[in-house]
């Protein structure tokens, strides 16, 4: 998992609550174990008008015009604006998956499913939750109708805040271990490996108390 460092992205505002995992990435395309390549799947539903199959390429489709990450603007967003309860659903991390793989770093809606939401930390996603009035304030400042559109955003994780270019500032709070995790890019297993001295230790002491456990059963 890469470390997440400050960076400037496009806003796309989704303006709908309840955005469950099957919109995100439907169940169709969760046959892969690969965390890369669904980033063409993203809201398949929703960015297509035909039903999609895993493999089929997104040149061979006809894509909606009027959905958001269609249009050439928000094409390459890296910031998404959502409302309450996000990422509910089925549990399948492939929704994150799908979501990185297109782009996107950083969620920021009022509330989330709470396994989605742990699925973004441990997979280098920063869901950001903010009060309803100040998710009214930024889908406001990021209407692709405004002046300025489209709306660019920097999210600096270590300041724990989220700038746009029109200079409004929006603080948030974070858990602080999942916060050093994502600064340092390390994931579950890269955490379990910070303790590989430790390990390798327990299990060399375990092989002199009980061998029989380390035995090899094959014959």
């Amino acid at each position: 998992m890469k470390p997440f460092t400050p960076f400037t992205a496009v806003v796309a505002p989704i303006d709908r609550a309840n955005i469950d995992t099957d919109a995100i990435i439907p169940k169709q395309f969760l046959k892969t174990i690969q965390r890369t390549g669904l980033g063409i799947y993203l809201f398949d539903e929703w960015r297509y008008t035909d039903p999609g199959e895993p493999g089929k390429p997104a040149s061979a489709r006809t894509e909606r015009p009027d959905f958001i990450l269609n249009q050439p603007s928000y094409r390459h967003a890296g910031i998404l604006l959502a409302r309450d309860n996000f990422g509910c659903g089925s549990s399948r991390e492939h929704a994150p998956w799908a979501l990185l793989d297109f782009g996107i770093r950083c969620i920021i809606a009022p509330s989330f499913a709470d396994i989605f939401f742990n699925n973004c930390f441990k997979n280098g996603i920063l869901p950001v939750k903010v009060d309803e009035a100040t998710i009214d304030d930024l889908f406001r400042r990021c209407d692709p109708a405004a002046p300025g559109a489209p709306m660019e955003a920097t999210v600096d994780l270590a300041a724990q805040r989220i700038t746009l270019a029109d200079t409004t500032a929006v603080s948030f709070e974070v858990d602080p271990f999942r916060k050093e995790c994502l600064l340092e890019g390390k994931d579950d297993i890269a955490l379990t490996l910070t303790h590989e001295q430790a390990i390798a230790a327990y299990e060399a002491r375990r092989r002199k108390e009980a061998p029989w456990l380390f035995a090899d059963l094959a014959g």
